[in-house]
Order: structure tokens, then sequence, then C-alpha cells
């Protein structure tokens, strides 16, 4: 299904696909190594480049991911004096063995951006802030230790850690969550960075079956990009089926659709995956004044208000209306725009309404009979 699903998510306007590296997948037992099937990882990386398109490789090695063991093999309880995600040299020690094992596996086949691939980023660990809050300094001394670690293996690509407030530089720290539109990096030269959009949730045995609104999930991005947000990733944009053993958590099904615009069997999720596409389409189109200049922000109104790039190179606008119960017509420029609640029209030429996060445009599709002989 790779290729399919790949192709969809090009089609649907994605520049970059964001995949995890299962250790406990990847080492079934210590030392010995998979990446056959399901678990060819350089067979997927390799995909998305001949698909043209860029790739966040998140090896964690702790992933979480509603994964049994968050992705970490069952084998390393069996390790004398282990304890994980903490300062414990020898957990320290199995973890940057599997790391550099991935890294090594990519370097040779050529696979980082600098080598001509597509590789333009990594993640080491994964959402070590509440880890830190509950167990303290050795925690945080086990997050500086990992993020030096990683950088130290000279990928030539920026680290990223998501929730991760003290990530040290120059490794920089990302968010997940909802919405990420008031995220700030710990340095004012790190990009503002989303890692997990999360488009709805899990499922788990005896709870309802969450779905989002594609017009909130719309509105989340756009309210992000407005904001100067730089880099958008959906989670998920397919979810898929843990097979086998692999789910973990309380109850957590083996589905993990997850409300994706590409729906558990590799379907497009109408009218999540349309909407989303001209989404993209219309953030594309305000790209050259996006990356030349700063927003200014200006107000249309008592909860609306307009964020406009400007320069010599192009114009673009963001019209937010944040009222959640009341539509609104606005005064921009020379011309007038109707808002529907809760939602962001974007003007990529600052006077066009290409694109509003609440209206949903309904795609026509035809049934043609076929006959023949």
């Amino acid at each position: 299904m790779w290729p399919d699903l790949i192709q969809k998510a090009k089609d649907g306007g994605l520049d970059v696909i964001q995949t995890y590296v299962f250790w406990n997948g990847h080492e079934p037992t210590p030392g010995n190594y998979y990446f056959n099937d399901r678990y060819d990882l350089v067979k997927f990386v390799k995909l998305v480049q001949q698909a043209g398109l860029y790739l966040n490789l998140r090896i964690g090695p702790y992933v979480c991911a509603e994964w049994n063991f968050g992705g970490l093999p069952v084998w390393l309880k069996d390790v004398p004096g282990i304890s994980f995600r903490t300062d414990n040299e020898p957990f320290k020690a199995a973890m940057q063995k599997f790391t550099e094992k991935i890294v090594n596996m990519m370097k040779q086949e050529q696979l980082f951006e600098p080598q001509g691939g597509p590789i333009i980023l990594s993640q080491i660990e994964n959402e070590m802030d509440p880890v830190e809050y509950e167990i303290g300094a050795p925690a945080k001394a086990y997050a500086q230790w990992a993020a030096k670690m990683a950088v130290g293996l000279d990928t030539g690509v920026p680290w990223i850690m998501c929730k991760q407030e003290d990530a040290p530089d120059p490794v920089i720290n990302t968010c997940n969550a909802f919405y990420c539109e008031n995220f700030k990096p710990n340095a004012p030269y790190k990009p503002k960075m989303w890692t997990e959009a999360w488009t709805a949730w899990f499922s788990a045995w005896g709870n309802p079956v969450a779905y989002r609104p594609a017009e909130d999930l719309a509105f989340s991005i756009v309210k992000f990009i407005q904001s100067g947000g730089s880099y958008a990733n959906y989670y998920m944009y397919h979810g898929g089926t843990n097979f086998g053993r692999t789910a973990g958590g309380p109850f957590v099904t083996t589905s993990y659709d997850y409300d994706a615009p590409l729906d558990e069997y590799g379907l497009t999720n109408e009218p999540r995956y349309t909407h989303l596409k001209h989404m993209h389409k219309a953030i594309k189109q305000s790209e050259t004044a996006l990356v030349s200049a700063d927003a200014t922000v200006r107000s249309l109104g008592k909860n609306q208000e307009a964020h406009v790039y400007s320069s010599k190179w192009g114009c673009a606008a963001f019209l937010a209306n944040y009222d959640v119960n009341y539509a609104v017509t606005v005064d921009f420029g020379n011309g007038r725009y109707d808002l529907p609640a809760w939602s962001i029209s974007i003007l990529p030429d600052c006077k066009t309404e290409f694109y509003n996060t609440a209206k949903v445009r309904e795609e026509k599709f035809q049934l043609h009979e076929c006959t023949g002989r």
C-alpha cells in the first residue's frame, strides 16, 4: 500500500512524510535486526523520495504511538540495572546503539538531504516534558544527553524534540497538540514547528470513536501558519491499523484510523481530504509573501483581525473571525469579505479570497454507465 498512500498524500498537497521508527519491530531480540516486509525502512524512505517528497525521520527510539511498550522492545526489561528514559547507563547504551544503527543505515543509503536524499529532519526522544515533570533532574539530564548524542551523529540535518521546552541548541523544540498557534520555540532563531496536529484521537474499547470537524482542523492549521508557523504535520494523515499485538496502552484498539484524511483502509476521507487539499494549495500560493515578510496584525472588529504579509515580492492576507457563534462581514483593502463563525479566509494576493476554513466545497462525482460486449 505504500506507493498508493504516498501518492495520495502528495496529491493532497503534502510536501513531507513523517514516520516513526519502531525499535521493537526492528530489534525483536538483542542484536538481531529486522528490516523486511512492513519493517523495510530503507524501502519506505526511498519510495518517498521517488514520489518527490521529503521525510522527517522520528527515530525516538521511544515513540509512544499507542504502541505496546511505547515502541520499546520488551527484552529491555531483562537488562540488568536498567531504568527507562532517565539518566541510566544501561538504557542510554542500548538507546544509543539503536539510534546509531538507524542513522548509519540512512547514511549508507545516501538518504539524508546533504547526501541527495529526502530526509530533512530527524527526531530524538519523544514528549519528555511529562517525564521530566514526574522524575525531575535525572530525566532532564537524560534528555540533554540524548540531544547531545544525536547532534554528534552528524547527519547534516536538524534534530527536533517535541514537547521538550528545554531542548538545547541546536535541537529545535516543537509542538504537539490540537492547537499550536500560541506555541513559541525556546529561542527566537528557531523555527516555529508543529510535529503533531491531531486530526482526532485514538480509539479505546468502551469509548466513543473520536471525530474532529474538517473545518476545525483546517482552522487550527491556518491559524498556526498566519501566526508564523513554518511546518505543520498531521497526526495522523493516514492512521491505518496496528496489526497483531502491537496496539498498546489502556484498552487501545487495533484500529488507528484517527479520523485521518486517508482512512484506515487508505481511502480518501471526504470531505476532509479535499478540504485540506484546497487549504494546502492556498497556503502554497501565499508562499512568496510568507517567506519574505513578517506579519502585521490589524483589527477588523471585536473578534476579527487580519494578518498581512506584504513585501515587494508579494502580499498575502489571512482574515480571521474568532467568534464561535456569529458570521460577520469585514472590510479589508478595497473589498468586503464574509467570514463564517470560527473561520479564517486566505487571500494569496491580498485581494481575492481563495479559501475559507469553514466553507467546505462539495466535490462532484459522476458515475458513467459502462456497456460492452
